[in-house]
């Protein structure tokens, strides 16, 4: 008996010390696959929106980004993903909290889990949505810290992965616009946004794709398309529906699961449109809210970032992370701050609640129907005929600005070695290499020069849109005691940026399989009310779904 034990304990010790050793996961190159077909039978699609010319990017090797991702999930295996999967996927933050709280999960897994996900579908040609343009290279790493160093008082954002729009700014990862004239740019600094992200803890994952300088490049092209990164999908159907724009790569990878939460910008339209097209929560910010430092911009007038979320409690952390005065940027003083979102949205009560309809959105089924659940619910229903108001000069605006704002940023946001300067000098640089910098022309950007306002002209406009838009959704909510106009998707989002003020969409069906959102629009610095109706609202139709393939 004494030698079987001797016998059983050797090998044992010789099966444990002879164990093959856990294979590496490697990750496979990217190939570029022939898109031939799939070009020809867009071509024909009833939207000009969905006719593309190209899918890959011309520019963009997407081997460089899998170098930044392989040696973070070497040690991370298809099984452990498989495992963690319950844990993570879909999940909002402060579940992904209570499993980290609980051992179940550490912030090291949750990230890795994410760039696993990210490789997984972006380098299978007939899943990839194109909608990561850069990875950080340090997320794992930063991820292992957050396990080590946990505050006793952090922020819900602590330790979550976050993917940011790629014109905002960060000194690790370049910031490009979508431009081929800054393909190249690694900043020196933060954006002030990334900073307090930093601050409160979060991972900044990667950069998402978007519409070139934020849908400001060319006429009539698709949205989602840029130089840099190719044509963005979108995960409801590649083929079939329009990503929206211009952060429609935060919203398709929030739609796939590429990170917890994403962060998109606007200008007019560019987070409700993504948003809405990708089943996501977006909030557009009062201007002024969140700083814009850092960020490659279209107007100073009217620009802002904002969270795009699979949910409104997330969207309410992340808004909360976001938030705070910048010194650097005017429009930030005396805002709102250190407000936490998100702890009392169970407030918000549809009964009583007071909704403006306008009249000429009846006609769409999924409005309509949507603003009857909201009658069922006990919401008070006003129909309203819109107000006639004048935004002649707001393409004006934004080119005005544009032409300042932007020569603004490359002196002084830019990396150093980006040597165009003004918009002339970038419109010739992309005239001298025109099949890489814009196969769909730059009839937008080229805009920008033509425009001729002197000082006086500029400021009597912006103060003439803004009373404008003011008086479109201040004119019906006085006369009816109104806390919220209810629109569709961007459809008022024009009409709320020359105002300024804040809209929230929030998940409202689909149209033949295709997302759509209801916009709700309050008056300036109403964001709290805003996310705790919009959380009544999600809790009471709890329609969003999954994209099919991409679960």
């Amino acid at each position: 008996m004494k030698n079987l034990f001797y016998y059983l304990l050797f090998t044992s010790l010789f099966a444990c010390n002879t164990q093959p050793k856990q294979p590496e996961t490697t990750i496979d190159p990217w190939v570029p696959y022939d898109e031939t077909a799939l070009l020809e039978a867009n071509a024909s699609h009833e939207s000009k929106k969905m006719q593309f010319k190209l899918i890959q990017s011309k520019n963009l090797d997407k081997n460089e980004i899998w170098k930044n991702i392989q040696p973070q999930i070497s040690n991370f295996s298809e099984q452990e993903y498989q495992n963690l999967k319950p844990l993570i996927l879909e999940q909002d933050i402060p579940t992904l909290q209570t499993h980290i709280e609980s051992g179940k999960l550490t912030y090291e897994q949750l990230t890795q889990w994410y760039l696993y996900r990210i490789v997984k579908f972006e380098n299978d040609s007939s899943k990839a949505l194109n909608s990561i343009l850069a990875v950080n290279p340090e997320a794992v790493a930063q991820a292992r810290e957050r396990d080590k160093n946990k505050p006793t008082d952090n922020h819900p954002i602590f330790g979550i992965p976050v993917l940011l729009k790629d014109n905002i700014n960060t000194k690790d990862i370049k910031t490009t616009a979508g431009a081929y004239v800054l393909r190249n740019n690694m900043p020196v600094s933060h954006a002030f946004i990334a900073e307090r992200l930093e601050e409160k803890g979060a991972i900044i994952l990667a950069k998402t794709s978007l519409s070139e300088w934020a849908n400001f490049m060319c006429l009539g092209c698709p949205n989602g398309y840029n130089a840099v990164g190719g044509q963005t999908l979108n995960p409801y159907d590649p083929r079939q529906f329009d990503t929206g724009g211009s952060s429609s790569g935060s919203g398709a990878s929030g739609a796939a699961n590429y990170a917890a939460v994403t962060i998109g910008t606007e200008t007019s339209g560019s987070i409700l449109s993504p948003s809405s097209k990708n089943s996501l929560v977006g909030l557009k910010p009062t201007v002024g809210l969140l700083s814009r430092t850092g960020i490659v911009p279209i107007s100073s007038t009217l620009d802002t970032p904002g969270p795009m979320t699979k949910n409104v409690v997330d969207n309410a952390i992340l808004l909360s992370a976001l938030s705070g005065e910048d010194a650097a940027d005017p429009a930030t003083k005396d805002n709102p701050k250190n407000i936490s979102y998100w702890e009392n949205l169970e407030e918000g009560k549809i009964e009583g609640t007071r909704f403006g309809v306008l009249t000429n959105f009846l006609e769409d089924s999924l409005y309509s129907l949507n603003i009857e659940k909201i009658k069922e619910m006990g919401g008070i229903v006003v129909e309203i005929e819109p107000t006639k108001v004048d935004l002649e000069g707001f393409g004006e605006l934004l080119r005005a600005d544009m032409k300042i704002d932007l020569q603004h940023y490359l002196e002084n946001y830019a990396a150093k070695d980006i040597a165009q300067k003004t918009v002339a000098e970038v419109v010739a640089f992309n005239r001298a290499d025109s099949a890489l910098a814009m196969p769909y022309g730059q009839g937008r950007f080229e805009g920008i020069l033509e425009v001729d306002l002197d000082t006086e002209a500029h400021e009597a406009l912006k103060v003439k849109l803004n009373q404008e838009g003011k008086k479109f959704f201040d004119t019906p909510m006085s006369e009816h005691d109104l806390d919220f106009v209810l629109s569709k998707d961007n459809w008022s989002a024009g009409l709320a940026a020359a105002a300024k003020y804040p809209c929230l969409t929030v998940p409202m069906g689909y149209d033949e399989g295709e997302p759509t959102g209801l916009t709700f629009i309050a008056q300036s610095f109403e964001e709290e009310k805003l996310l705790k109706i919009g959380y009544a609202f999600e809790q009471a139709n709890k329609v969003r779904k999954m994209p099919m393939s991409y679960q």
